[in-house]
């Protein structure tokens, strides 16, 4: 198997993932996945798909990350692993799937509109 290259997205945020066969390694711009989400829990999202597939120490997940905030971009991440762990293998997909990796999040930050102070806010009416 070479390298399998997919892309994961979620808000602004845009993650382009390379996975190859290895020992487990993941690296975020250049970066370990230590250094670059210092928060635990931003780290077990990033694993997760690897971690419901048990593959964790087989493959070196190398990611491409920009745009957004820290939250999107180890959601972006997520669903790029798990887009290329279902083409590495496909008995992996329903198993993703049920655990809602591979869904899109379709939620994105509604535009400010004009004579608004934001996206619904309205300014504060005054009678007299």
């Amino acid at each position: 198997m070479e390298v399998v290259n997919t892309v994961g997205r979620r808000k602004a945020a845009v993650a382009r993932v390379f996975v190859k066969p290895g020992k487990g390694q993941i690296t975020i711009n250049r970066k370990s996945l230590e250094d670059y989400f210092p928060l635990e829990i931003l780290q077990f999202e990033v694993k997760q798909p690897l971690m419901v597939t048990e593959t964790l120490g087989s493959y070196d997940v190398t990611i491409n990350l920009d745009g957004g905030g820290i939250k999107g971009q180890a959601e972006a991440a997520r669903m790029g692993i798990a887009r290329a762990l279902c083409e590495v293998n496909a008995e992996y997909r329903p198993v993703l799937k049920k655990n809602g990796f591979l869904t899109r999040d379709p939620r994105e930050v509604e535009r400010k509109k004009p004579g608004q102070p934001g996206a619904r806010r309205k300014f504060q009416f005054s009678k007299r």
